[in-house]
């Protein structure tokens, strides 16, 4: 797999860079110049900080606040970074004992790399912390200098850059560094020591007696040579998704055959709604034929079937019989349907053009479903509304209305 590391400073314009393109099989290509230039078409392509452009804190986090990134874990280290929160962009990198380790680094200036890349025809890249590459094992630090400053791996996921030092004097920062951590028990037992520039002097013994740990050099190194599978990924961009070149050719037979199969539902769909509409009509004029044969006399017929039902009631009325829709027929089904209902439920009933309005109260909605459903079975047809009483609604039991009709 080729790997193209870019080694930027967020400082910087992004105008020009340093490089180098990794292979399986074949040497380091490495160099500097614009990124029109970059090599392209790399399987993996790595955006490599400066340590000191990246700073890698502590904090205590909840748990739904972890594996976040951008301005949400801005605020756990604002105190940190003395400004904006939302312009600094975070990730986190994991947990340490009970604290969480994130990455704090420059948003403004990753959107400014990242659009550079982007018109550069780079467009998925991981973030990556040269701090974070430099080689660590478990019970030391790694540090890096190139003579003047560095930066050091204090473990899997953490590190910091140093200030300035002497050939035979530390820097301030590391001794601090040092001081607490056997403050804290976790003092390591050496120190190695990568050289990161070609002339870098240090004088080993004068600073193990000022840091009081033991140091040994270690080969050179730099963000070039680190192994591909070094690091963490502070942040990844990815690329939008996109048909594989070819698709749209091979999906088109299925696109056509989808597009004939939606027409002849469409068309089907007509057919029917159109054959319905015409069954419907013809049903309302043998209705309303049939209802001018039975009252020739009719001025008007709007609504066949109600004015049927109507002039059945008045013939009814006329020969001394009751109608369905009366009080009485319709009383003695609702007399039928409260059985069940606890007494003084029926607060009020109502009768007018054969139309029944009941009040019931203190009536579980269960109760109501079955007096309801026994109104539907008497062949009443029924309308339920509802007006909860003060203090009953926690309780289930409010007023209820229902308007019965005879079907």
């Amino acid at each position: 797999m080729s790997l193209l590391r870019i080694h930027c400073s967020l400082r910087d314009a992004p105008l020009r860079c340093q490089w180098t393109l990794v292979g399986d099989s074949r040497e380091p290509v490495t160099g500097e110049g614009p990124l029109a230039q970059l090599p392209q078409r790399a399987e993996r392509v790595q955006l490599v900080l400066p340590a000191a452009e990246v700073l890698i804190t502590r904090a205590r986090l909840p748990q739904s606040a972890r594996r976040r990134a951008g301005s949400v874990l801005a605020y756990a280290v604002e105190d940190e970074t003395v400004g904006d929160p939302d312009a600094s962009q975070v990730s986190w990198l994991g947990s340490v004992a009970d604290t969480d380790v994130l990455a704090v680094a420059d948003r403004q200036g990753l959107k400014t790399w990242g659009d550079a890349l982007g018109a550069a025809g780079i467009h998925g890249y991981e973030v990556h912390c040269e701090t974070l590459l430099l080689p660590w094992m478990a019970g030391e630090w790694s540090l890096a200098w190139d003579g003047r400053e560095g930066f050091v791996r204090t473990s899997e996921i953490e590190g910091t850059a140093t200030d300035c030092g002497e050939p035979a004097s530390p820097p301030l920062s590391l001794r601090l560094m040092l001081d607490e951590a056997k403050t804290r028990g976790v003092a390591p037992a050496a120190i190695a020591v990568y050289a990161t520039a070609s002339d870098a002097p240090l004088e080993i013994e004068a600073w193990q007696r000022a840091l009081g740990v033991a140091l040994r050099l270690a080969e050179p190194w730099s963000w070039r040579t680190a192994a591909p599978q070094a690091g963490i990924s502070l942040a990844q961009a990815r690329t939008g998704w996109r048909f594989p070149s070819g698709t749209l050719t091979r999906l088109r037979p299925a696109a056509w055959i989808v597009g004939a199969a939606l027409t002849v539902h469409a068309l089907a769909l007509a057919i029917d709604w159109t054959r319905l509409a015409n069954e419907q009509r013809g049903l309302r004029t043998r209705m309303e034929a049939r209802f001018r044969s039975a009252f020739p006399d009719a001025v008007a017929v709007a609504d066949p079937a109600l004015q049927m039902r109507r002039k059945l009631a008045e013939a009814r009325h006329a020969a001394g019989q009751t109608d369905s829709g009366d009080f009485l027929p319709i009383i003695v089904n609702v007399a039928a349907a409260l059985k069940q209902a606890p007494p003084g439920a029926l607060r009020i009933a109502s009768y007018e053009s054969g139309r029944m309005t009941l009040e019931l109260a203190g009536v579980e909605d269960a109760g109501v479903r079955r007096i309801v459903a026994h109104l539907l079975q008497a062949g009443l047809r029924v309308d339920k509304g509802a007006s909860a009483a003060p203090g009953a609604a926690s309780s289930g039991r409010g007023t209820v209305v229902l308007t019965l009709r005879s079907s």
